[in-house]
């Protein structure tokens, strides 16, 4: 706000919470006035960064897959119950679920128990 008629400290009071940004009185010095507007174009850069910042995050969130709540899992097989009743492998279940890819190996018990023989000659 650049204003020549309201000096005292009460309008500059009212200018600011009426939403104004700045308050310049008559007459200003250029180099002053140069300075503020830098500060307001360094203000709307900001303001810009943020919103573009904001859009990338709500971007993101909307990507994000999550798993959470009750997951139905059988006792014995250890497969999942989706939401519309159908049985997966766990391992199906969370990659459609979730950013997750799969690799596949062999754990120390299971080999004993499917692969005595392979299991022998390591040890």
């Amino acid at each position: 706000m650049l204003t020549a008629s309201r000096t005292g400290t009460e309008d500059v009071v009212a200018a600011l919470d009426a939403g104004a940004d700045d308050f310049i009185m008559k007459p200003f010095e250029p180099p002053k006035l140069h300075a503020r507007i830098q500060a307001g174009v360094r203000i709307v850069e900001l303001d810009l960064m943020l919103r573009q910042k904001l859009k990338e995050l709500q971007e993101a969130l909307a990507n994000v897959k999550t798993l959470s709540g009750l997951l139905p899992i059988c006792a014995w097989c250890k497969k999942v119950r989706d939401d519309k009743g159908y049985w997966h492998g766990v391992d199906t279940y969370i990659k459609s679920h979730a950013e997750i890819d799969f690799s596949h190996g062999i754990c120390p018990e299971c080999k004993v128990k499917y692969f005595p023989h392979l299991a022998e000659k390591v040890e």
